[in-house]
């Protein structure tokens, strides 16, 4: 497992914030060198902690911009096969197996209100599923 300092977790949050900042930049915010944020940048990748740099949009700009997650009950014997259902839905973008009250975490996005009832309705209708929630998301900070 790979150790992670400070320095390393620092460099990680000004990543999140903005994946190409100047590497001169993080390093005048680090306090360090620029070839020392190089180096921790290409061994963080070569031991696959940091395992890719994504774009993050305006919601606005989203093809789906109605965006929810739902928790879900799902009875031990079924969760398998209710994961499984669940992330054959090409409008459920991550499937997250908790710990609490509910079993698994549901990211649901989509186009349209309209959509968004028909998936909701769809998943409830799932086998082994005895109970959700959901919640719509109107704001997101990253």
């Amino acid at each position: 497992m790979t150790k992670i300092d400070r320095t390393d977790q620092e460099l990680i949050a000004l990543l999140r914030t903005n994946a190409r900042m100047p590497v001169v930049e993080i390093a005048k915010k680090l306090g360090v060198s620029r070839a020392t944020v190089q180096n921790r940048m290409s061994r963080l990748e070569k031991e696959k902690v940091i395992i890719g740099y994504s774009v993050v949009l305006q919601p606005e700009a989203e093809s789906h911009p109605v965006r929810a997650v739902m928790c879900v009950e799902a009875g031990s014997r079924r969760e398998a096969e209710v994961i499984e259902s669940l992330r054959g839905n090409p409008s459920i973008t991550a499937v997250h197996h908790t710990t609490g009250r509910w079993d698994l975490i549901v990211e649901i996005s989509t186009d349209s209100l309209a959509s968004f009832n028909r998936i909701v309705g769809e998943i409830r209708l799932v086998e082994g599923i005895s109970s959700t929630e959901t919640n719509l998301l109107l704001d997101s900070y990253k």
